[in-house]
């Protein structure tokens, strides 16, 4: 099984715990703090990676670096049942899809936009807004730029691509050329 499926059950796990607590957002918070103490912390992403430090070790040493860092205690039983599994790593992934099952509760759609320029924020309000209104979802956009495109975006949607690009254009022209 893929290491990012097994992440989106535990994610799914936590979400239920924050939803019954009440504290769906607290628990991000947190689960953020978390995710970014280990990435920061050469020694602690390494011990939490190690296949060879123990399942039960690692659920210890886990719980008390959160009791360090004042985790709730939901989180720290959560740590402490993903630790003993052995899939404490997974906790990248963990938490990119637990903040995507979020999103996708709140019916947040992340747009992955490619410009050849950075957009001005005029055109970053005037692109969201046509997406929320094509999708009728909230939309957040995720920006990079791609100088291949000489210009326009391409955006992606989920598995939808709007190709708006110049190069996108170009292509289109060119195969219409070639079969006429």
């Amino acid at each position: 099984m893929s290491s990012r499926l097994i992440a989106r059950r535990y994610a799914k796990a936590l979400i239920e715990i924050g939803t019954n607590s009440g504290d769906l957002a607290g628990l991000q918070a947190e689960l953020d703090s978390v995710a970014k103490l280990v990435a920061g912390n050469a020694d602690l992403k390494r011990f939490v990676d190690s296949p060879l430090v123990l399942p039960r070790k690692k659920a210890e040493v886990m719980d008390a670096v959160l009791g360090q860092a004042k985790a709730s205690q939901n989180l720290r039983n959560f740590f402490k049942v993903v630790a003993e599994a052995g899939r404490l790593n997974l906790l990248t992934t963990l938490s990119t899809v637990f903040h995507e099952l979020v999103d996708e509760r709140a019916g947040v759609v992340v747009a992955q936009v490619a410009s050849a320029q950075e957009l001005t924020d005029a055109q970053k309000k005037a692109l969201e807004s046509s997406l929320a209104k094509r999708t009728g979802k909230t939309i957040r956009l995720k920006l990079s730029q791609d100088p291949s495109l000489l210009g326009g975006v391409k955006v992606q949607l989920g598995s939808t691509v709007l190709d708006a690009s110049l190069q996108g254009q170009l292509r289109l022209l060119k195969s219409q050329l070639l079969s006429a």
